[in-house]
């Protein structure tokens, strides 16, 4: 029978991101490849997209064979990554654990100092490679202990082996796409959908320090070819059925050529399928000669980081942008019959009651059709972190989430921040409701109308809204009823 390894997802759930989409847990599609390489049997058990409490995910993991239960996280998923490491060992003592992702590349040492023993093994960095070499040599305690990337407790201490350089040629991964349950995934906004994740690049070059991608690509950044991308979306639309993609890469726009020439090649294509993806407002701008390309591409929905509305906060977290180019930029999405969506971060050590105002105001002024109105949250081992330290009152990872406030400014509370962030969502979005009705363009009229009803009734939203007393279910339909106007 060989080898066998469980890749599994942590049961997290925060109520945004699950909000519009069940989400393919795409790095076990590459790390499922790269087992099956080395001669192992690969499993993927996908417990946050299943809902599974841990009832569950015990009943499944007695009905599973496996040598290695290998997961991933990031900084708030990590507490359940770990629960189910722990949870694992408990029922298959001869496992090993391993794990991977952004948190713990840089926590590893606190993560293998931990008391409850639960994690055997990090695999820091990109993990393709590293895997591979591991599972290779698994049998050869001493050969598996050199695998590149790993870290590992060796006596009393904690060792961490040398990095293998970023994988040159992105096109020669193998993606095991036969590993995941396809009925699983879907995108609640477009009806009949089958949701599928593609990756069309590696990292970023900026340097904003709030962002853990940055620092976990050493601000590097890699595109795969475009003729590869789309060979890879037309074999999952007409083998899978997948008709709505999801760009997961955080730049995918960078090089202005190889995004022209896939953006040409999705045309061609003509794959008859919807993409949802996200850029800097910079290359919106930029793009604007082209930018009827991106709608004839299959492009319905952008997501563009604004981030906040002054030039001085923007300038504090290294984001390099100019705060006019945001406004450009979504006015630039709409006018192209696309979906524009952003987020403005709150609770920075010296917002006020007078600058989350002044947020606002500027967010309505902006006009995006979705905006997040996030708590500022100071990743563990990102420069931001040490900026803020004395503000910093929760250390709770689980919290560390963009919905939590984590740090205290010098003029409000945790809780003014929450109430503040709720406050903001409702005014935000009370007037859009009523403008959604207007719209005349049936596809973004229904896009728009079906993707506020799964905010207003997500279980996340409703917690929150009840804290200032308010049913956002009853709200939205009053408000789409013509049964209630805006109030601030």
């Amino acid at each position: 029978m060989g080898r066998s390894i469980l890749f599994a997802t942590p049961p997290y759930h925060c109520g945004v991101v699950e909000v519009a989409g069940s989400w393919p847990p795409l790095a076990f599609v590459s790390l499922g490849a790269q087992a099956r390489r080395a001669g192992w049997n690969a499993r993927v058990y996908d417990a946050m997209t299943l809902r599974h409490d841990y009832t569950d995910i015990a009943k499944t993991l007695r009905e599973e064979t496996f040598d290695v239960f290998a997961t991933t996280a990031i900084t708030p998923t990590f507490p359940d990554a770990a629960r189910m490491c722990a949870l694992a060992k408990e029922i298959n003592p001869g496992c090993v654990t391993l794990i991977g992702g952004v948190h713990p590349t840089f926590m590893a040492r606190e993560i293998l100092t931990d008391d409850d023993k639960a994690i055997d093994y990090v695999i820091a960095g990109e993990g393709e490679l590293g895997l591979h070499a591991f599972l290779a040599d698994f049998d050869d305690a001493e050969r598996r202990h050199e695998a590149p990337n790993l870290v590992f407790r060796n006596g009393g201490d904690v060792q961490a082996n040398r990095r293998e350089p970023f994988i040159a040629d992105l096109d020669a991964l193998p993606a095991a796409w036969d590993l995941l349950d396809w009925d699983l995934y879907e995108y609640y906004v477009i009806p009949d959908s089958r949701l599928g994740s593609v990756s069309t690049s590696r990292g970023c070059n900026f340097g904003c320090t709030f962002c853990s991608q940055q620092r976990f690509w050493n601000r590097s950044w890699r595109g795969r070819r475009p003729a590869a991308v789309v060979e890879e979306m037309s074999s999952l639309h007409r083998e899978i059925g997948v008709n709505v993609f999801l760009f997961t890469d955080e730049y995918p726009t960078k090089d202005a050529d190889r995004w022209e020439e896939l953006l040409d090649r999705l045309i061609a294509a003509d794959l008859d399928s919807y993409v949802l993806m996200e850029t800097r407002v910079e290359d919106i701008v930029r793009d604007e000669a082209i930018l009827p390309k991106y709608r004839r591409a299959g492009i319905v929905h952008v997501y563009v980081g604004a981030e906040a509305t002054d030039q001085e906060t923007l300038d504090s977290i290294n984001k390099q942008l100019d705060v006019a180019l945001s406004r450009q930029a979504i006015d630039l999405i709409a006018a192209h019959g696309m979906i524009s969506e952003t987020s403005f971060v709150l609770g920075f050590p010296e917002e006020t009651k007078e600058s989350i105002e002044e947020t606002l105001r500027v967010a309505r002024a902006f006009n995006p059709d979705f905006a997040h109105f996030l708590a500022i949250t100071p990743w563990p081992y990102a420069e931001f972190y040490r900026e803020v330290a004395e503000y910093i009152e929760v250390h709770d990872y689980s919290q560390y989430n963009l919905i939590e406030p984590i740090l205290r400014p010098r003029a409000m509370s945790l809780r003014e921040i929450d109430l503040a962030i709720i406050d903001c969502y409702r005014r935000f979005y009370m007037p859009k409701m009523i403008s959604f009705r207007k719209i005349s363009d049936p596809f973004r009229r229904d896009y728009l109308l079906r993707s506020m009803k799964l905010i207003m009734h997500s279980s996340f939203l409703i917690g929150k809204f009840a804290k200032l007393g308010i049913n956002p279910r009853a709200m939205m339909d009053d408000v789409l009823h013509g049964k209630r106007k805006e109030s601030v």
